[in-house]
């Protein structure tokens, strides 16, 4: 069985985490990204759900054209909030830079994200040549 994979980062202009991940990874045609609303700096951005939604969504936009892509290729979103009430809002921008046909997508409610301060996380699967 051959184990053969093509793994390779996608450089990004997204502040250099700290932590041992890629803001990106593509393999065999597909894009894994998950993206959270930080700016250049690395802090999460102020200015409640709405700021965060268009911050992570930017994030997102950023790192698909490094990867040679648009949102056209995104086949699947999992939304992740903090709070339901929040999801009205990421719809709203959410809907600002997707068109039909949308991706595939999942929205929960989770108690808690890796900061504190963060309201919403993106995990996204794209299409890539």
């Amino acid at each position: 069985m051959s184990t053969h994979s093509s793994k390779q980062a996608v450089k990004t202009e997204l502040y250099a985490s700290k932590s041992p991940l890629e803001w990106a990874i593509t393999n065999n045609g597909t894009l894994y990204t998950a993206q959270i609303p930080i700016d250049e700096n690395g802090e999460v951005v102020a200015g409640g759900i709405e700021a965060q939604a268009r911050q992570t969504l930017d994030n997102l936009k950023h790192t698909l054209e490094c990867a040679g892509t648009d949102m056209n290729a995104v086949l699947q979103v999992l939304i992740y909030v903090t709070d339901r009430e929040y999801l009205k809002t990421v719809n709203q921008v959410y809907a600002e830079y997707f068109s039909a046909p949308y991706p595939n997508r999942a929205a929960l409610v989770i108690s808690g994200l890796a900061r504190e301060e963060m309201l919403v996380e993106l995990v996204v699967y794209a299409a890539v040549a």
